[in-house]
Formats: structure tokens, C-alpha cells, sequence
């Protein structure tokens, strides 16, 4: 489930309100509660209906979910925001502009402008900043980026990058950021799900050089469904070739020879990517070999409602779901009623 942001003018006491609902909802066995307190509370992020309705789920528990449900990692963060909100808080404004400190605040505007030997100067002048990272509560994502997460352009602030920006990535990652394995592997992931890198022709001179530097090809895959060049690349870095890769670029022959030896999760995966993107012989494939449709919903969730293919993209400039694939979807339909 995708965080849902606060709205302009949140009302503390209709916030407290909703933690009692839940408590109640809790109470009541209702099974769509179930997957809302396992999606944000983190003690019970792999739990099964059942054992969360038999825990004990106290006010404090019943906050914490609702904090987290809008993007706060504590009901005293998301109280904070309530009453005294700062312009960190303003989700109306790019992230660059929430920016509190200052020196962050001009490394960035030097990642942005391309400036090499301003941005130099300034790393040497604090050092610190490419180990340092920034708040921004009540979003989605890109919630406690550092420097080098910066160069990806997303989620989008400014809308272009600068044409030199792997030589200003290159310096972030020698002042220290390659030692930052995290760090590393959040840019690659936003570069390869990003739009603005590739439309400014830096995606893959990116990849190339955070691939170079140490970060994980196969942790940046799923980021990259929907920028098939950039899944190309990661496979050419080594990232592996599973069922849900092959299904997601429509190689129909590698979704053959990979099913036999793939998880039902894997299968349930590739049925859903293979029909989001359009590729009708590969959502046929999976779906005559009853690849299971109940996609992307725990394993252990027993809410017993139909989970029709839900994939949900939070990036933004990711390709809408299911455009111009009815027969894709037809395929799902009738593996369903199978």
C-alpha cells in the first residue's frame, strides 16, 4: 500500500479518531485492517490474519500504524508535523527546497547546476556531507536520502539533469559515498526507475559508473520495470535473468526455460509483469500453466478477497498499468475463473 500523505490542514483529534477505529476494526476481525497493520506496523509486517488478531493491539499500537500509514515513522513525528509544521514539512515544494541545512542545501544546488569544482571545494569543506542524510517525512519514498541519491532526479525536482552528472556522481562516490553500500544501491535504484535520466541520456552512463563503484544490479531490478533499457543494463552488470525479468522484457523462450524451476511467488510475479507490459504470449504461458493470478499480496494474507493482478508503481514516469493490454488482461480473467 502506498503511504498516504496528510492532507493541508490535518486535524490532530480526526487523526486520533482513526487510531480508535482501528482498534475497533482490530477487534472485529476485519480482515482489510489486517493488511493495513501488517503493511505499516513493523511488528507485524509477516504475520497472518490470525496472529494479528490474536496480539494485543494497544493505542500506541494503533498510532503507530496510522503514522506510518502516512508516511511518519512515530506518532510523536506525526503529532510534530501536526502542531508545529516547518517548511521541511511543505509537501508542495521540491525536495531541494526542504532542505533545513544549509551546507547540504548548497551541495545539492551544485549537484544540480553540474558545477564539478565548486561542488569539490565544497566536500572539502565538509566532508561530512556525503555520509549525511535528510529527513523528508510524508512521502512515498526518497524519505532519508544522502548525497549521491541526489543524482537520479527522483523523484523529480527540477525536471533535467546536468549533462556532466556521472562526473559529479563520480566525485560524490570518491569522497566517501562508495563506502555507503546502502547509499549506493537507493541511486541505482532511482536511477533505473527514474525518467529524467533517461530522457536527458544519463541513465546508463549512470548505471555503468554505480555498477563500477560497487552497487547491486539485482537490487535495482524491480526499481526498473518499465525502463527496459535500464534492465538491460543491469543484466549486462549481472544482475540475473528470473522468471519475472524475462516476463517483464516479453523474452518468451527464457520464461520457459525459467518456470519449471521458479517459486510460486516468482510465478505469480511474472504473470503480473508479463501482463502489465503488454506481452500477451507471455501472460498466456504462465496463465495455461496456472501461474496463480492472487498477485503481489503476502503469502500468509487471508483476507479472502480476489487480489486480480495488483501491482502497484510508486515512482513516478513508470508506465501506466494495464494500457493497451486487453488480451493480456483477458488472460488474467481467465486464469481466475480457473
Amino acid at each position: 500500500m502506498p503511504v498516504k500523505p496528510l492532507p493541508p490542514n490535518p486535524d490532530l483529534d480526526h487523526l486520533k479518531h482513526q487510531a480508535k477505529d482501528l482498534i475497533r476494526a482490530h477487534a472485529a476481525r476485519d480482515p482489510q485492517v489486517a493488511q493495513r497493520i501488517r503493511e505499516f506496523h513493523p511488528r507485524f509486517a509477516k504475520a497472518p490474519d490470525d496472529d494479528i488478531f490474536t496480539a494485543s493491539f494497544p493505542l500506541n499500537d494503533a498510532q503507530r500504524t496510522i503514522a506510518r500509514e502516512r508516511g511518519f515513522s512515530t506518532w510523536a513525528r506525526l503529532k510534530r508535523r501536526v502542531e508545529r509544521p516547518t517548511r521541511v514539512d511543505d509537501l508542495t515544494l521540491p525536495h531541494h527546497e526542504r532542505i533545513d541545512d544549509p551546507n547540504f542545501r548548497r551541495a545539492v544546488d551544485l549537484l544540480d547546476a553540474g558545477d564539478v569544482e565548486g561542488l569539490r571545494a565544497h566536500l572539502n569543506a565538509h566532508p561530512q556531507l556525503v555520509r549525511q542524510h535528510v529527513l523528508f517525512e510524508g512521502g512515498n519514498y526518497f524519505r532519508n536520502p544522502t548525497l549521491i541519491e541526489f543524482i537520479a532526479e527522483n523523484p523529480i525536482r527540477r525536471g533535467a539533469l546536468p549533462a556532466n552528472v556521472a562526473a559529479v556522481a563520480r566525485l560524490i562516490l570518491d569522497a566517501g559515498a562508495r563506502n555507503d553500500q546502502s547509499a549506493m544501491d537507493n541511486a541505482l535504484g532511482l536511477v533505473c526507475s527514474g525518467c529524467v535520466p533517461r530522457q536527458c541520456g544519463v541513465q546508463i552512463p549512470l548505471i555503468d559508473l554505480l555498477c563500477a563503484y560497487g552497487a547491486d544490479p539485482a537490487k535495482a531490478v524491480p526499481a526498473a520495470f518499465g525502463e527496459f533499457e535500464a534492465v538491460h543494463a543491469l543484466i549486462r552488470h549481472g544482475a540475473q535473468m528470473t522468471v519475472a525479468v524475462a516476463a517483464a522484457l516479453g523474452r518468451t523462450a527464457d520464461v520457459r526455460n525459467l518456470l519449471p524451476a521458479a517459486s510460486g511467488d516468482d510465478r505469480h510475479r511474472a504473470l503480473a509483469l508479463g501482463s502489465q507490459f503488454g506481452h500477451t504470449e507471455v501472460a498466456h504461458n504462465l496463465a495455461i500453466r496456472r501461474s496463480c493470478v492472487c498477485c503481489w499480496m503476502p503469502a500468509k494474507s487471508q483476507a479472502g478477497t480476489t487480489r486480480l493482478g495488483a501491482i502497484r508503481t510508486r515512482r513516478p514516469c513508470i508506465r501506466p498499468l494495464w494500457r493497451d493490454t486487453p488480451k493480456s488482461f483477458d488472460y488474467l480473467l481467465s486464469a481466475a475463473r480457473d
